[in-house]
């Protein structure tokens, strides 16, 4: 059996600036993933702080929801990302 009827289909070769706007739109993709990350960060912290202040807690379920929600986009940005 020969092997090579397993193996992924070949892209077709790209020239210039085909490889650049792939890497450009990988290189942005992982930018914004990176964003999105950062921002799921503060939104934690907002979430602990409110938390640890007594604050309401339907203000910290959605500064948790937020975070989550950006990390959700996170994840899929860099998994988009890692997909081209």
């Amino acid at each position: 059996m020969s092997t090579t009827a397993n193996a992924p289909a070949a892209s077709p070769p790209q020239g210039g600036f085909g490889r650049l706007w792939r890497v450009m739109r990988q290189l942005f993709h992982e930018f914004v993933g990176a964003v999105f990350a950062v921002l799921a960060l503060g939104w934690l912290n907002a979430a602990f702080r409110a938390w640890t202040r007594d604050a309401s807690r339907w203000l910290v379920v959605l500064a948790v929801a937020v975070a989550g929600l950006l990390v959700f986009f996170a994840v899929t940005s860099f998994r988009y990302a890692r997909k081209l």
